[in-house]
């Protein structure tokens, strides 16, 4: 069965949100069928980093994006997320 890597680019809410902190809730809050593939960062403006993130999910699971989303979306210091990318992977 194939997989799916969704990358996000998930943007802090200050410059001091420490991204070590940020990966750790982000790998708590995942739902059991998902796992972290990578990261990245990207640099935005003035010592702004974005995280970028990669998840990857079953291929067969239907409504998995918008529950992943919402569960990003609710960590603390993350202000917004940005779907980047969704790629079939085996």
């Amino acid at each position: 069965m194939a997989n799916v890597v969704v990358s996000y680019k998930i943007f802090p809410t200050d410059v001091t949100v420490e991204f070590e902190q940020l990966k750790k809730a982000i790998e708590n809050s995942l739902p059991e069928f998902a796992s972290i593939y990578g990261y990245g960062e990207e640099p935005i403006a003035f010592g702004l980093k974005a995280l970028i993130a990669h998840i990857k999910i079953p291929e067969d699971k239907s409504g998995v994006l918008e529950e992943l989303e919402n569960k990003l979306q609710q960590i603390e210091n993350v202000s917004q997320i940005q779907t980047i990318m969704v790629r079939r992977t085996r």
